[in-house]
């Protein structure tokens, strides 16, 4: 999705401030987004290391100072980027408004609900602008391409999963009905987590089979759960293959971002960049 346009007039230090924000042209906008992505990098690790009760047991106030100064940082990045843009509500709404926004809400969360700074390693998210900064909009473009296919095939998925479900209700109540508590089956629920676990091939252990009915019902759900698998992979790659088609039929320039349709072009019709 498309950043909003910058508020106030050109050359104006608003609109500075955005191009530097959400530009990537500008040597300070490059400089903006790789320190970002150092900072979000930071952030994360620092959070994941204070759950290490070795190192919180001695870096415990560090690691809550640096903490608080990462989301200090973060709070003023979204505000300027909210105060920058024209279109206030677009960036907010946005995918990347939203993820920004979530990002710093942990750590004051955590001053009403302990622990609750944890939750900071969402924005970890926030590196996703990496496509952005590194101009790789190829990239960007196939990854709407997989959501395309996964939004084409998403009745297909719904009908599957319903499917599984009521296998694995019927299969957990029939094993329950065979085996019995002193199997571990002690009611239909556990039976129910045991059919999930075979038939995805998962197969932890701490519930199996050992009566000759339960275990041949045992075989003939793990030998189903092969099968299972391949159903909704195929869906996926069929929609995949279509997605793909129309992407290449309609290509977007990394320059202006302009779609070309004709697949025999080279070069975009409006800035004259190479197409991809």
């Amino acid at each position: 999705m498309p950043e909003p346009g910058h508020a106030g007039p050109p050359g104006s230090f608003r609109a500075q401030t955005y191009t530097v924000i959400f530009g990537t042209i500008t040597p300070w906008g490059k400089t903006f987004d790789v320190v970002l992505m150092l900072a979000i990098l930071t952030s994360v690790a620092a959070v994941m290391l204070d759950s290490v009760q070795s190192i919180q047991a001695e870096y415990a106030t560090r690691l809550t100072a640096l903490e608080f100064l990462f989301t200090g940082l973060f709070t003023v990045e979204y505000g300027l980027r909210v105060w920058s843009v024209r279109r206030t509500r677009d960036y907010v709404l946005s995918p990347f408004g939203i993820i920004d926004l979530i990002s710093v809400l942990p750590t004051y969360l955590s001053l009403l609900l302990p622990g609750g700074q944890i939750l900071a390693v969402i924005r970890v998210l926030r590196v996703m602008r990496v496509f952005r900064v590194l101009k790789l909009v190829r990239y960007v473009g196939e990854a709407s391409v997989l959501m395309q296919a996964v939004k084409a095939a998403r009745f297909k998925i719904a009908v599957f999963v319903l499917a599984v479900l009521c296998i694995v209700v019927v299969v957990g109540s029939l094993m329950y009905i065979v085996e019995g508590a002193s199997a571990g089956f002690t009611s239909i629920p556990r039976g129910v987590y045991w059919a999930v676990v075979t038939l995805t091939t998962v197969g932890y252990g701490d519930i199996a089979p050992v009566t000759a009915l339960g275990q041949a019902l045992a075989s003939v759900v793990m030998i189903m759960g092969y099968g299972i698998i391949a159903v909704p992979t195929g869906i996926i790659t069929a929609e995949l293959a279509l997605a793909h088609r129309d992407a290449v039929a309609h290509r977007l320039c990394e320059a202006c971002g302009i779609s070309e349709s004709d697949t025999a072009a080279k070069y975009c019709r409006r800035c004259g960049h190479e197409l991809i």
